[in-house]
């Protein structure tokens, strides 16, 4: 594998706290081999995924409403304020990488994007009807992002000397291909997005990013297929929610090359505290049951939470950067003999 994924550890990229500076210090001293930039969405409005976007995208600027977010003509408090929010994140982020020594030495470092159709979906036109509703809206919406990613990207890259990978999360993508996104109304549904559309608007994206990209859906029946026709080199899924039908498509982007970010730490404090072990078992019994050596942890599984960490307790958040750590760790060194 030439992917940076296999065998470390990361997180999705939210976090508990309004905190940014203790978060990166935390983040950047606990995943040694691919830390990420924080998203704090305990901040409110404009620090939260959906509004984070809107101070990546170019020409468009958010403004909000009772349901959440729409397109705004003119960039107001709200565009301001997500843009306050990323430039603090980065700057705090870039002190933690300094005091660390990472500057110049080409460590891995994860930036975290709402994908293009979840942001299609969530955001709403002028006239309240979700973006996804107008096909000419929906492709300026991807356009915009990709020329914004790349440019977050290639910032990052200049100031803090790192190998970036892209995550993209796109929660929303089962519910745009099965045509279950609400409309206007609780009563409406808009149009299922055909396939060959989806992944030409993430296929843009990904590819305007020019890095390793990693897309993010944490939710039950991941569309595996699809992703794995996408050009994203890495699928990042939610092993807890796996069902017997996902283990055939997991299989398949495994042997496809592709590495599968795996969630096998719980988002959330469990009743009882597991160990490193408890969390490995699942990823081991995954690759055996599909036939393949478990050398596969070490080469194509990158390990981490189940989802983003923003309702956890911090206690538990900082355990599970380390349980994903020890996980991954076990799984670079010594696969075969777990």
């Amino acid at each position: 594998m030439t992917t940076p994924f296999g065998g470390i550890a990361t997180a999705i990229g939210s976090w508990p706290g309004t905190d940014s500076r203790e978060a990166a210090a935390t983040i950047v001293g606990e995943l040694g081999e691919m830390p990420h930039i924080v998203e704090l969405p305990a901040r409110g409005v404009g620090a939260d995924m959906i509004g984070r976007a809107g101070a990546l995208l170019v020409d468009m600027h958010f403004d909000t409403t009772t349901r959440g977010y729409r397109l705004a003509r003119t960039p107001g408090s709200v565009a301001k304020r997500s843009l306050r929010l990323l430039r603090e994140d980065l700057d705090l982020l870039e002190e933690a990488w300094e005091k660390a020594g990472y500057v110049g030495t080409g460590k891995a470092l994860k930036l975290q994007a709402c994908g293009p159709l979840t942001l299609a979906a969530e955001v709403e036109l002028g006239n309240g009807h979700r973006v996804l509703t107008d096909d000419g809206a929906v492709r300026d919406f991807a356009e915009s992002l990709a020329e914004g990613l790349a440019q977050h990207v290639a910032e990052v890259q200049r100031r803090f000397g790192a190998k970036v990978v892209l995550q993209l999360d796109e929660p929303s993508l089962p519910a745009v291909i099965a045509g279950t996104v609400k409309g206007v109304t609780g009563m409406d549904r808009v149009a299922a997005l055909p396939a060959p559309n989806v992944l030409h608007l993430l296929d843009l994206v990904v590819e305007a990013a020019q890095v390793p990209v990693l897309v993010h859906n944490c939710g039950a029946s991941p569309p595996l297929e699809l992703l794995r026709r996408s050009k994203a080199e890495c699928i990042g899924v939610d092993a807890a929610l796996l069902q017997v039908a996902d283990l055939d498509g997991i299989g398949e982007l495994l042997e496809a090359g592709k590495a599968v970010a795996l969630g096998l730490v719980p988002a959330v404090g469990p009743d009882i505290e597991p160990t490193w072990r408890d969390i490995a078992n699942p990823a081991l019994n995954l690759v055996d049951r599909l036939g393949f050596k478990r050398s596969t942890l070490r080469d194509q599984i990158l390990v981490t939470p189940g989802c983003g960490l923003a309702a956890a307790s911090n206690s538990w958040a900082r355990k599970a950067l380390r349980l994903s750590v020890e996980t991954a760790r076990a799984f670079a060194e010594e696969p075969e003999s777990l």
